[in-house]
């Protein structure tokens, strides 16, 4: 919304895989979205908006059940998740909300918004999931990248960066697209499968189970997902590890065994150890 009197929406996005109400992973746009709904929803939106006199960028937030919508709260800035609503609407946010400070108009009116595609956010976090999620500041000793068609990174970290106890735990934003669902899911497996981060636990292996998760296949999402399929996921991440693992183990057969190998076998390694200690601590 800008000073001239121009309110949009640009579409919407689905953000309720959570932990303790904090976003883990976000797409665009929402499996259940219908484009009656959305033409609803958007409404409802830029009515909220207007009706306070908003001039920026900010988010509508409503809760879904049953086919019917209900507001919860309007956030009055950028969302960590702007990357895919600016993927599936080729907009620029951040450029559009700078302007509207500085005084201009609004680049693009409503019927400029199309969806197109779909784009997915995993949160990459340094947090030990073995310990409910708890932060887990600390130096980064080893960091590969992703890369590829589709595949965008937003990150401020790098090789010995250290995360501090002071802020968030959040490392990067990994965003995957593509036309449909399925791939831009595809293309989020292999660029989790390329990402390294070493030093710090991260939550790397969770979004890995989570892709592999039926119902978060089938779209069939909610905010109480995470602690409905702990088990499976706990599960799953354990089984992810091992695999990791064992990727390493066929690095090691194909290429020199460098420091780096030896390094990533460690922390994967190490990993593996814990998942089976907790494992065993629960049957007792």
């Amino acid at each position: 919304a800008d000073e001239h009197g121009n309110t949009i929406h640009v579409g919407d996005s689905e953000c309720s895989i959570q932990r303790r109400h904090q976003k883990l992973l976000e797409e665009s746009p929402s499996p259940i979205m219908t484009e009656e709904l959305r033409e609803r929803m958007g409404e409802s939106a830029v009515k909220a908006a207007e009706s306070i006199g908003y001039n920026s960028a900010g988010t509508v937030e409503f809760l879904y059940e049953n086919g019917e919508y209900y507001f919860l709260e309007m956030n009055t800035r950028i969302q960590v998740e702007h990357p895919i609503t600016e993927i599936v609407t080729n907009t620029d946010l951040i450029k559009e909300q700078i302007k509207i400070a500085y005084g201009e108009e609004l680049e693009y009116s409503q019927k400029d918004i199309q969806i197109s595609g779909h784009a997915i956010e995993c949160r990459i976090n340094a947090e030990n999931l073995l310990a409910d999620f708890a932060p887990n500041p600390g130096k980064i000793t080893g960091y590969r990248s992703p890369g590829g068609p589709g595949v965008r990174l937003d990150s401020g970290v790098y090789m010995n960066y250290t995360i501090p106890t002071f802020y968030d735990s959040m490392i990067s934003k990994l965003i995957t697209s593509g036309r449909t669902r399925n791939d831009a899911v595809n293309r989020m497996k292999r660029a989790l499968s390329e990402y390294i981060i070493l030093g710090v636990k991260t939550t790397i292996p969770f979004h890995k189970a989570i892709l592999r998760n039926e119902s978060f296949l089938a779209g069939d999402l909610h905010t109480h997902f995470v602690d409905e399929h702990k088990k499976w996921i706990d599960a799953e991440m354990e089984k992810v590890t091992e695999e990791d693992l064992e990727m390493v183990n066929r690095m090691k057969s194909t290429f020199m065994p460098g420091k780096k190998i030896a390094a990533i076998s460690a922390s994967v390694g190490t990993y593996f150890n814990a998942a089976q200690a907790q494992q065993l601590k629960k049957q007792k």
